[in-house]
């Protein structure tokens, strides 16, 4: 396999076409997806769904957007090992955005069958945009600078949240708000056009290699245990965002916060502040020349930031809201945990890798609430007690992960794994 020239390794540019179009499709992506949360009460009381109704068919809507998620990273991964790079990026933002329109036309009597179907459309095409960034910006960016370039990739897409927020609190029409991730979604394809493939993945693109063969990761025990512990990684990201900033007015009421806190606007503090983090955490494992040890002092200002949330009894409402801001801080991991998801395989593997962990990380948010509902009812009868310790648990799991995790800071990445 000819290996990456020089020449091209080094024209691409931090800030190169690349890296700016993966930003913003990960923006686009991150809207779209944080969106639904947000305007999800408001769409169903607008389409006739009241009471106790809206929490069974919000639920059942957010696990067809699940289910899409779990199926669409598999099949985008392969996708991307076995077509390349290029196809999921243009192919997941396409279907998305299209999903989202979808989502603002809905009428007539089977409206809601119509909304599950569009919620798992656009579960499908979330599912690609990240990895698939990634995993071309890790290809292209020489080995000194690709930390940097995943790092803006992940940190910049996090502030669609944000524009999510601002968006539903600017525009009374919900279906409008849809309308404009996927309008935004229509524009990025035409960015897309100039992008060019990975080299890396072209050497190989034409070999006789086996590419985006999914089942890989479970013949091989090194490369099963690779794979699990990239994952594993994730974890406490999803333990912050779905369960202690998802559901902060319950926690706030416990905690007896002075105020009443929005989740909406818990969500859009959070996020900005992970923005920043993720900047942070990327350049310090630049700085450190290591992986490993930014996510391990990230995991431990994670967990000073869940120590603070649950210490805060009686505080004010705006110190309610730093502490959430701590929170996004902390998982500022998230920047380098999709970096290393696409330097632990090799070619003929990576996008698999890194378009499947990030949305197993997300999946992985049921098993992680089931966690804490059985502490919460059968061992601490406190809803406090029971997310403290799943958040234990998670930050845990994650760090003795990274223990054992290979260091890939500077990792020539033009090999393929033997399959």
């Amino acid at each position: 396999m000819e290996p990456l020239s020089t020449t091209q390794a080094r024209s691409t540019s931090v800030f190169s076409l690349v890296v700016i179009v993966s930003s913003l499709g990960y923006f686009v992506d991150i809207y779209d997806l944080l969106l639904f949360t947000i305007i999800r009460i408001r769409s169903l009381s607008d389409l006739g769904i009241v009471g106790d109704a809206q929490q069974t068919v919000g639920l059942s809507l957010l696990n067809f957007q699940m289910i899409g998620l779990l199926v669409g990273g598999i099949l985008w991964g392969m996708l991307g090992d076995k077509k390349g790079r290029i196809s999921v990026l243009f192919g997941s933002i396409l279907l998305y955005s299209l999903g989202n329109i979808g989502n603002g036309l809905i009428h007539g009597p089977h409206v809601i069958f119509w909304y599950k179907f569009f919620r798992l459309i656009v579960g499908l095409g979330l599912a690609g945009e990240l990895g698939a960034g990634v995993t071309l910006v890790s290809e292209l960016l020489p080995a000194d600078k690709r930390g940097y370039g995943t790092t803006i990739v992940a940190s910049v897409g996090i502030l669609g949240a944000v524009a999510a927020y601002f968006v539903a609190q600017l525009i009374p029409s919900w279906r409008v708000c849809y309308f404009v991730g996927g309008g935004l979604g229509l524009l990025l394809l035409i960015l897309r056009v100039g992008v060019l493939e990975s080299g890396m993945y072209k050497a190989i693109q034409h070999q006789p290699i086996s590419k985006g063969n999914y089942l890989a990761f479970f013949t091989n025990t090194n490369r099963f245990l690779r794979y699990l512990t990239v994952i594993l990684l994730g974890l406490p990201a999803w333990y912050v965002v779905g369960i202690l900033i998802a559901f902060s007015d319950g926690f706030a009421k416990t905690l007896q916060i002075q105020g009443t806190p929005d989740p909406g606007k818990a969500v859009m503090i959070s996020y900005t502040i992970l923005t920043l983090g993720g900047l942070a955490c990327g350049y310090l494992s630049q700085l450190l020349k290591s992986r490993k040890k930014a996510l391990y002092v990230f995991y431990l200002i994670c967990f000073l930031a869940v120590v603070a949330y649950f210490r805060a009894y009686r505080v004010s409402l705006g110190t309610f809201y730093v502490i959430c801001g701590l929170l996004g801080l902390g998982v500022g991991f998230w920047s380098v945990f999709v970096t290393v998801a696409a330097e632990q395989f090799g070619t003929n593997l990576r996008a698999t890798a890194a378009i499947t962990a990030p949305n197993y990380a997300r999946g992985a948010l049921p098993l992680i609430t089931l966690l804490y509902h059985f502490l919460e009812n059968r061992v601490f009868h406190s809803n406090v007690g029971g997310a403290f310790w799943t958040g234990v648990i998670c930050i845990g799991i994650a760090f003795l992960s990274a223990l054992w995790l290979k260091e890939t800071y500077g990792k020539d990445l033009n090999f393929v794994e033997k399959v």
